[in-house]
C-alpha cells in the first residue's frame, strides 16, 4: 500500500458504493423486508460541496432502492447507478461521460462486488470494516467504518489538498 495522500492532488471525480460505505453495513428491514439505510449527514454535506466545486460524483450500487436514488439526487448527485450488476460497466460509462482517466478517480468500496472497480481506479479506498479482499487492493484503509463519515473524510482531504474546501457561511450547503 503506497502513501495515498500523494494521489489526492490528481483526483477529479468521486465514486462510491452505498451499503457499507455511505450507509452502515448493518441494516434493519421494514415490514416488507426492504433494507432501511442510515446515512451520515456529514457525508451528505461533503457530497454537496464536491458537486458545487464541479467534481463529477457517481453512486454505483447493486442495491435497488429508490430511496437511495432520491437521497443522493437531492444532494445534487446526477450519476446514480442503482441495481448495477456490472459495476465496472457503470464506472466506465461514468468515466467516459466526464473524460476521466483512472488516475483521476477516487472510489470507496467495502466488499467483493466492489473488487473489480477498486482494481481499475487510481485511488481505491475502503472503510475500516471492509472485507479483507478489499483491504488488500486499497491504497488506503480509513480509520472510519462505513456509514460513519468516511466519505466526508476523503472528500474533505481531496478538496483541502486542492484548495477547494470552503468554510464560508456565504456558501449555502443546500440549493438543489
Amino acid at each position: 500500500m503506497g502513501y495515498f495522500k500523494e494521489d489526492l492532488v490528481y483526483i477529479r471525480g468521486f465514486a462510491f458504493d452505498v451499503d457499507g460505505v455511505l450507509s452502515k453495513s448493518i441494516q434493519t428491514l421494514d415490514e416488507n423486508g426492504v433494507p432501511m439505510r442510515t446515512t451520515n449527514i456529514k457525508d451528505g454535506y461533503a457530497l454537496v460541496q464536491a458537486v458545487k466545486m464541479g467534481y463529477p460524483v457517481a453512486i454505483i450500487t447493486g442495491g435497488r432502492s429508490e430511496a437511495v436514488r432520491k437521497r443522493f439526487a437531492a444532494l445534487g448527485v446526477q450519476d446514480i447507478f442503482i441495481g448495477a450488476n456490472d459495476k465496472v460497466a457503470a464506472l466506465n460509462e461514468w468515466m467516459s461521460k466526464y473524460h476521466l482517466e483512472k488516475e483521476q478517480v477516487l472510489f470507496i468500496g467495502d466488499d467483493i462486488p466492489d473488487y473489480d472497480v477498486m482494481k481499475l481506479v487510481g485511488l481505491p479506498i475502503c472503510p475500516q470494516d471492509a472485507a479483507p479482499e478489499i483491504k488488500a487492493v486499497s491504497k488506503h484503509i480509513s480509520s472510519y467504518k462505513g456509514g460513519e463519515g468516511i466519505v466526508r473524510d476523503m472528500i474533505e482531504q481531496v478538496l483541502k489538498v486542492q484548495e477547494k474546501w470552503t468554510v464560508s457561511k456565504d456558501t449555502p450547503w443546500s440549493s438543489f
